[in-house]
């Protein structure tokens, strides 16, 4: 008999109908469980003997979920509270910008207080005869799309020769050049060195930055700081919130972030990549110039290199500092320039902007011990180095920027993108390779 069960009460009589007979049954509810079974929240009762259980359809399916939206929601103050308390008591109050962005975009300038790197005269490029005939493999644009490209620029011989752009950007479109920017901050080190503010790169740091004037800090000299193996216990992770990258990236006080570091090697005897490093030297450069980084950037950089778009600098609040280890915004040509002068030697239309001897210590391997124990041969100061096509170096970026130099073919090559290939050969990415081999080495 198919059975349709009515409850007049909880202990009391259920009417049973089944083949035109209605018979009512007295029942006892000896337990009851209530859950959620497709939308709609189900009463489960175990009753006597005569009949088992029991399943009775007690709200609607609507009610249901509105009462399910409630739990969540409540559960969401609930961690957010707790979330806050934390950050609160901890004094980390950079999280909360770091949960809502979640991770660093190219666009994340949008985020932060900026300081502008002024232009001077503007010197625009000029195109080469056959600029954008140039044609280059289809598998490396294949992977540049894949790799979420927004701007490629190639400059040959002081022109350019080839440039494309993705996703509605364009050659004056800005985007954060992460940690390309550690490469500008190590010209501006060579440029202070050439104008005698700072006076030796084996200077102490402690020198500038009270902070290192005493203990273990006090034998870091600035060149540990170039070559990343200062001996300080920063930690490089990109993926925990709570990490001191993370809080140097989202918080408001770099200078206090960058020298709370403690000492765990000797100075000068392991590499070890460190944005903390970076910032050290930016703070360093302020107090060596008194200046902004962004207003030495400014005169000794953007103004002699002729850039024709302002470039954004981010700090760590309005009038704060300047964060010297990444997030330098601007374009493909503009950046070129940097690549150009570094090609140069050094010089720009012929005038020295850091000496010759600085120049070719930054992209010599600094040969320092490394994490695996072998010597450091794609380090210098601050520009990265290809150990399998020696003269060849590049500012790196961590979503894929690149500034790459090509001094054999005179060439420079600018990447701006949003992602960068997980696979690596002897540290250089997939698509840096790549870029060279199709580009500046075609088969």
């Amino acid at each position: 008999m198919r059975l349709n069960p009515h409850i007049n009460s909880i202990n009391g009589s259920c009417l049973l109908a089944g083949n035109g007979m209605v018979e009512e049954i007295e029942v006892e509810v000896q337990e009851m469980h209530v859950f959620c079974f497709r939308g709609k929240l189900q009463l489960f009762a175990l009753l006597n003997s005569k009949v088992r259980f029991l399943v009775l359809n007690l709200i609607s399916e609507t009610d249901c979920m509105n009462k399910i939206l409630k739990r969540l929601l409540l559960t969401l103050v609930v961690i957010f509270v707790l979330f806050s308390a934390f950050a609160l008591a901890s004094g980390k109050t950079y999280l909360f910008k770091a949960v809502w962005y979640n991770f660093a975009r190219i666009t994340d300038y949008k985020h932060f207080d900026n300081n502008t790197v002024s232009t001077g005269q503007p010197q625009p490029w000029s195109n080469a005869a056959g600029y954008n005939k140039t044609k280059y493999p289809d598998s490396l644009y294949t992977l540049l799309e894949e790799l979420r490209t927004v701007g490629l620029l190639v400059v040959q011989n002081d022109s350019v020769v080839s440039e494309r752009y993705w996703q509605g950007y364009n050659d004056s479109s800005l985007s954060g050049s992460f940690s390309m920017a550690k490469s500008i901050t190590s010209l501006l080190i060579g440029v202070a060195l050439k104008e005698g503010k700072i006076k030796s790169l084996e200077e102490p740091v402690g020198h500038y930055l009270p902070e290192f004037a005493t203990g273990e800090k006090a034998k870091v000299r600035i060149v540990d700081l170039l070559t990343m193996s200062s001996g300080t216990d920063f930690d490089e992770s990109y993926w925990n919130p709570l990490s001191v990258t993370a809080e140097l990236y989202y918080g408001n006080d770099v200078n206090k972030t960058a020298t709370g570091v403690k000492m765990v090697q000797a100075p000068g005897t392991l590499h070890r990549y460190k944005s903390g490093d970076t910032q050290l030297l930016g703070l360093l450069l302020e107090k060596a110039t008194g200046q902004p980084l962004s207003v030495y950037a400014s005169q000794k950089l953007w103004q002699p290199l002729g850039a024709e778009h302002p470039a954004l600098w981010s700090v760590d609040h309005r009038d704060g500092h300047t964060k010297a280890y990444c997030c330098f915004n601007s374009n493909t040509r503009d950046f070129a320039r940097i690549g150009q002068l570094m090609l140069n030697g050094g010089k720009w239309n012929g005038v020295p902007i850091i000496d010759s001897a600085y120049f070719a210590a930054s992209v010599k391997p600094c040969g320092i011990k490394d994490e695996k124990g072998q010597n450091c041969d794609y380090y210098g100061y601050q520009w990265w180095l290809d150990p399998e096509n020696p003269g060849i170096f590049y500012a790196r970026g961590i979503l894929g920027q690149y500034i790459i130099v090509v001094p054999e073919k005179n060439m420079v090559i600018v990447r701006l993108g949003e992602k960068t290939s997980k696979i690596r050969v002897h540290t250089v990415p997939q698509e840096v390779r790549a870029l060279i081999n199709s580009i500046a080495r075609p088969a």
